[in-house]
Order: C-alpha cells, then structure tokens, then sequence
C-alpha cells in the first residue's frame, strides 16, 4: 500500500515535468525533451523520498511514512516551479495543491472504499476540472463598447468613396521570392545551399561583447557560427521588371532563437513587392532569446548594426554591373521597418547612420549615410538601449495594440516625440493605435498567444482580433506610409489623420491615430514649466469654473512613464454656480496666434476617468464608483476668438468623436492583470485635425487670420474629463 502511494505521487510530477519539457524549447525534438524531463523530475522525486527517508531513519521511532511520501511529492512540485513555471504562487500551488489532494484523496477511498471518501475524491476532483477547464478556456471579453468605432464630420467621405485604390490591395507586378545568405547554415536549407546570392559574414564582436560563457557555447553548439562571422541574410521579395525600385527592410524582434521568426512578414513582403518596392525580411534569428539566455537588450546595438550592413550589401549589389541586381534599387528610397525588438533596432538605426563611429565603441567605424526615408515600429520596445535615440528628418509610423501583453504600452509614440524636423523638406510622423490587436499576430508564424507554454495557458484569447484581421490594418497603414514616403503619393495622407477615412478597408474595430505633419506649429505643449497658467511671455492660460486642471506626465498602465506632459481638464455641470455658468480653458496671445493663411487648428484629445474629479458631490463620487462612468461620451465646444472680440465655434464632434478609455483584460484572472501588467487602460491621446474653414461656416463675420484666443468650452456633456496636448496650427500650403 505504501509503495502504491509512492507510485501515485508521482503522476502530478509525471504530467507537470512532462508539460514543461515538452514546451523547453533547445533544438532536441520536443517529445525527447518530455521524456527527459519526466525522468528528471521523477529522479529528483527519489532523491527527495530518499532523503525524507534518510530523516525518519535519524529519528527513529516516527511512523510518518505517507507523509514523508507527500513531502517528496511536493517538494517535487516545489522545485519545478522554482525553476519552470513562471507562474504567480498561487495559481501553480492552488493548481498543484489540488492536483497532490486528488492523489491523496484517490489512495484514501482505494483503501477505505467509504462514502464519505468517495465524496471528497468527487469534491476534489471538481475543483481540479474547474481549473483545468480555466486554463483551456480561451476567455471573455468583459468591455463591451457600444461607442461607434468611426467616425467624421458631415460632407466627408471615405477615400473608396471617392474612388482611391485600397492600399492593401495587390499590385501590379509579379513577385520574385527568393533568399541571400552565407550558404552555410547548419539549420535552414533557404540561408545553404537554397540561397541565389552568397553574402560575406560580419564581424560584431566589438558590438556585442556579452556573447560569452554558456551563450556563447550553446548558441555557437547550435548556429555553426560564433560573433565574428554572423552571416547577412534574407528573404527577398522583388517585383519583376528593370526597376529601380524603392528598398524596404523589416526584421523581427525577440523571440525563441530556435522558432525562427524570420518567415513571418512575407504578408508585408508579398503585398509591396506587388506594389513596386523590394521588401527584404532579414535574419536575426541567432542573437533571440534561448535557454542558455537572453542578452536583455545588450544586443540592441547588434539588431541596429545587421540592418545597416544589409544595406551597404545591397548597395555593393546596385553598384556592381556584372551583378544581376545592378541597377535594380533606387537607393535614394529606403524604408526600414520592424517588429518588438526590432522596432526599436530600425530606431537605433536611424540613429547611427549618420555617425562616424559605433557611440559604445570608437574603434568601429561606421560609414553608412543611407539616405533613409522612412522608419516604421510594429509594436515596438524603447527601452531595451540605455541610449534614448532621437531620430531627425525622417518619416516615422508605428503600430501598437491595446491587447499586447508583451509590450503592454504603446512605446512607439516616445521615439514619435522625440522626432525632430529640422529642414523644410516635408515630412510627417503617424501613429495608430488598435483596439484587440496583440504582439504576435504582427508576425504570421509568432501564433496567437504573446507568451510561451505553460503562461500562454493564462493570456486571455477571446477577445483578439483575427490574425488575418490585425495584419490586415498592418497592411493597410503600412503600405500607406510606404506609397506616400517612397513613392510622394500622398494620396492616403488622411487616414493618418482620421482612421474613418480608410474603414472601408479595415476590420470594424477602433483605430485611434495620430499625425503630426512637418509644417505643424506647435503653440502650447505643457513640456516647458511648472506654471499651468503660462507658455511664453506673449501666451497665457486662464480656466473657469472647471472641477480639476492640472498638468502632468502621463503613466502607462504599469505606472512608468510616457515621456509626455498633457493638461488634464475636467468638468461637472452639477457643480456649477449655475445653469448657465459654462466651464471654459482659454489660451490668450498679447498678438495674433498666426498672420498668414492657415489650414486647420490642430490638438490632440484623449478621454481621462470622471473618478479624477475632485468634487465633493455625492453624485460624482458615488456615480463614478458605481458606474462605469469610462464609457461616457465626450464632447466639448472649441471657439476661436478674433482680435475684435468676433467668434466661430465648432463642436470637436463635428471632426470626429472622442473615443472612450479602451479597457483589456490581458489574462484570465483580474488579480493577475493587475499584478503582471497594471491597470485595464492607459491614456491613449487622438490627434484632432480642424480645418479653419468648419469655423467661417459659423460665422461670417470673423477673421480666421486675426486670432487671439483658443477656447474649450465644456458645454456639450454632462461631466467628464480629458487629456489635451499639443496645441498648434498647420499653415495653409
């Protein structure tokens, strides 16, 4: 009996080990690797029997067999979720606890065969069924939003509707797939002898000196290849005729070393290589992350580094008349584009192309000066390199989804901040923000899930987007840029500004964007001190009867830092002094705001929580409480005042609305949400763009080039509060 009981404690240890090994990615088959970890963990289950045993014997005289046989088992158990499981306590205890009671429970009825045995057995196998139920769910959506997803003004019409092409519609040309490489890879036949062009390999060991100890070992056991000789490779996507044609990059971000994440773009490749511009997805597989360790973001340098050297080989091509590639890239039109990690590497990038030398490391010398258009981050990091690269004269896009449990922030809109145009060449920098969208889905062969095994079974899946779906927005605001800054047609310029305009071509899910053009006028954007009621000699703030106004950095939902300070404005007409009393934020210019012609008034508006309001009210206070008072609708009157006192007033509506806080619930269980990832939403700021001429509708008599003061007027909801930054104007062109 006793040695039964053994035998039964190791059936949690038999699956557990198994789940674990099988998901422990190395390279070796993946049903070897359960094997060995099931006879690891039951190895270590004797030696723990063994030494409980070792103990009863030094103590003679305690008859604590079974309990000693419990104890292996949950030290088993212990150990394992020390160093597998990356599970929070308890969740794996409470999981791992029930599964040990089962066995404890199954031995107590086989030997006593009672009622009361039976019952607790059922009772407890249960709650078992019911956790591994949770697991397998994929979960709920527990937001609803009932608020349209798109929206404009009246008189506007989407670009279909005016008869412009879907940018993520195939082009005309045919594509030619093939791949270059060193012609030596041990692993894939596409990078060996499948390759069409031999590349020479790099040396980057002044770049990453931390390719050391067991890194350097296993990935060197694995590879084939150590730090001196990486090789330059890549799936080529080239449309078919003399060219030239524009050159994009996209490269991948972190990811198992082993789950080569290379392949997973050719939706991008494919639809612009139809379109006239050679895509090329570029291999760094062998600086991902891997059993034997992660760099942790000190091969950033290396990421940045790989793609500028994948440049001077293409160029080396276009050069060389004997090549077959001569000729064929217009290397005056550059894209580089890139997901996770690499979407802060084509960053980095941009950033060291100008620079004489490696800024970690004098003794490389760089001699890049690509003429580099335009940068796209997909879901980006910013904070892998300690260095906080500010990218000038250059296009920027990125991309980022509300549902991303990896990359939870929208970090693509730091390095958008500290975009400068310092010329007149026209530029214009673009972010778009999508409701549902999560990290992987980016990449085709990343899968629906941000996380691996056993973690990816806590991630909550329902509420996703479609992979077909999130890389179709991708498609559609990719191939946009990329028509506009390597082809100038500018064309789809406003479904930068207002997502409304390109729904025909998007899935019916909430897209928030932000534009910001290189002529734009920056008047106020509450970055220059800690005085609320100042910008400049000339420009003063004044606010009345408003309940909260207050500037601020804005925080992720984690409590980091967005790198950006808003004004925070909130209002309840309950507490006003009376009905007719409207609460206003006015700014107020000794001179004219602009002397010349301007095209529209531009600001960006988020939704902040009514909870924020500081009012004594017991109908603010209690309603926010109880009410999920983040799905009110927003609206505000914006006046412009001219210097005789003459006004023109729009409704921000009348642009388009101002989206609720978009909630998620990234796992499925709340406490873990808030403990792994922060609060349910973050601010998310939209760009407004107000043509000056919605305002001479309303009011013939007043000047639009004479302006003196910008008003908010709160006079079209109830109660609420939101978040505005960067005000300014766009000169009429």
């Amino acid at each position: 009996m006793k040695n039964r009981q053994l035998l039964l404690t190791f059936i949690p240890t038999i699956i557990l080990t198994g789940i674990y090994g099988y998901h422990f990615l190395t390279g070796l088959p993946p049903i070897l690797m359960m094997l060995l970890a099931i006879f690891s963990g039951i190895l270590v289950q004797i030696l723990f029997y063994l030494l409980f045993k070792l103990i009863q014997f030094v103590f003679k005289g305690i008859d604590a067999i079974y309990i000693l046989v419990v104890l292996s088992g949950v030290s088993t158990l212990v150990a394992l979720k020390i160093f597998g499981f990356g599970w929070p306590d308890v969740l794996y205890y409470a999981l791992a606890g029930t599964a040990l009671l089962v066995i404890v429970c199954l031995w107590w009825f086989l030997r006593t065969k009672s009622l009361f045995s039976f019952l607790t057995l059922s009772f407890v196998c249960i709650g078992l069924g019911y956790g591994i139920y949770l697991l397998a769910n994929p979960g709920s959506e527990p937001y609803q939003n009932d608020f349209p997803k798109f929206s404009m003004g009246k008189g506007y019409q989407t670009l279909k509707e005016i008869g412009v092409e879907n940018p993520a519609s195939q082009g005309n040309f045919q594509v030619d797939a093939f791949t270059y490489g060193s012609g030596s890879d041990k692993k894939r036949t596409e990078y060996a002898q499948d390759v069409r062009f031999i590349t020479p390999t790099v040396d980057a060991s002044l770049l990453l000196p931390e390719w050391t100890g067991k890194k350097k070992k296993w990935r060197e056991q694995f590879w084939g290849f150590g730090v001196t000789e990486f090789p330059l490779n890549g799936r080529v996507y080239m449309p078919q005729g003399d060219g030239p044609f524009p050159l994009a990059l996209v490269v991948h971000g972190n990811h198992s070393m082993i789950d080569y994440s290379d392949d997973g773009y050719g939706y991008l490749g494919n639809l612009l290589a139809s379109r006239g511009i050679i895509t090329v997805s570029i291999d760094e597989n062998f600086v991902n992350g891997h059993w034997s360790g992660d760099f942790r973001g000190k091969e950033m340098p290396v990421r940045a580094w790989l793609l500028l050297k994948h440049l001077e080989q293409w160029q080396q091509w276009n050069n060389d008349s004997a090549h077959e590639l001569s000729g064929k890239v217009d290397m005056e039109n550059i894209m580089l584009m890139g997901h996770s990690r690499g979407g802060e590497a084509v960053t980095i990038a941009g950033g060291y192309n100008r620079l004489p030398v490696f800024p970690d490391n004098a003794k490389v010398p760089f001699d890049f000066n690509f003429n580099i258009k335009g940068i796209v981050s997909i879901a980006p990091t910013d904070y892998r390199y300690d260095r906080k690269i500010v990218l000038k004269d250059v296009n920027y896009l990125s991309l980022q989804g509300s549902y991303d449990s990896d990359e939870a922030s929208f970090w693509g809109l730091r390095p958008y901040r500290r975009l400068q145009f310092t010329d007149s060449v026209s530029r214009f920098k673009a972010g778009v923000y999508v409701h549902h969208a999560n990290h992987g889905q980016f990449n085709s062969t990343w899968g629906k899930s941000d996380f691996g095994a056993p973690m990816k079974w806590l991630l909550n899946l329902k509420p996703l987007l479609m992979a077909e779906e999130q890389q179709q927005v991708a498609q559609v605001y990719i191939s946009a840029f990329a028509e506009s800054v390597l082809k100038g047609n500018d064309t789809y310029l406003p479904i930068f500004k207002n997502s409304a305009f390109a729904k025909d071509w998007l899935p019916d899910e909430y897209v928030m964007t932000h534009f910001e053009g290189s002529d734009f006028v920056m008047l106020v954007g509450f970055e220059e001190d800690i005085d609320i009621t100042t910008v400049s000699d000339s420009i003063s703030i004044t606010g009345h009867y408003l309940n909260l106004w207050k500037e601020q950095g804005l925080t992720t939902r984690d409590k980091g830092q967005q790198d950006n300070n808003a004004v925070i404005l909130g209002w309840n007409m309950t507490d006003s002094i009376s009905t007719d009393t409207k609460p206003t934020y006015q700014i107020n210019s000794d001179n004219l705001f602009w002397r010349d012609s301007v095209q529209s008034v531009q600001l960006s508006i988020g939704s902040g929580d009514p909870k924020w309001l500081k009012s004594e009210s017991k109908e603010t206070v209690e309603g926010g409480d109880k009410n999920d008072d983040t799905n009110l609708e927003y609206d505000f009157s914006l006046v412009l005042e001219d210097s005789l006192g003459r006004t023109a007033t729009i409704k921000i509506s009348d642009v388009k609305n101002i989206i609720p806080p978009l909630k998620s619930k990234f796992t499925k269980f709340e406490f873990l949400d808030k403990d792994m990832i922060g609060d349910p939403w973050e601010v998310q700021l939209q760009t407004f763009h107000i043509p000056i001429s919605k305002f001479g509708k309303n009011a013939s008599d007043f000047d639009p080039t004479a302006v003196k003061h910008i008003r908010f007027v709160f006079d079209q909801s109830p109660k609420g509060v939101v978040v505005v930054d960067d005000i300014g104007y766009n000169p009429l062109k």
